[in-house]
């Protein structure tokens, strides 16, 4: 299953930390900072290659957090619940009322 950037990058701001110092600062720079493996291997001292096998491995390890933990979905799923309440509350309450400053807190935990 092809893993998406934007998915990439979720998972690395929810596990990056449990990667190796190596492995989250390479897929910090090729994921986040858009770095070729050429630059990021030149920069790191390593191979073309190198780099890719330190991606893949950090990416596999990160797909096994989720998978176990099931974080970034939850995250993703409450998120689309937000928005499916908002939408509907929109829908009901005229504009200025105080529920609108409640919604707004409310977005801003997402």
């Amino acid at each position: 299953m092809e893993t998406t950037p934007l998915d990439r990058s979720l998972l690395l701001d929810f596990y990056g930390e449990l990667l190796t110092e190596k492995q989250r600062r390479t897929c910090e720079l090729h994921w986040n900072e858009d770095l070729s493996l050429a630059e990021i291997a030149e920069q790191g001292g390593l191979s073309r290659q190198g780099v890719w096998d330190i991606l893949r491995r950090a990416e596999t390890a990160l797909r096994e957090y989720e998978s176990k933990t099931g974080l970034v979905g939850r995250f993703l799923e409450r998120r689309e619940q937000i928005a499916a309440i908002r939408d509907r509350l929109e829908a009901l309450l005229p504009e200025g009322e105080e529920i609108w400053d409640i919604l707004a807190r409310l977005e801003d935990l997402m």
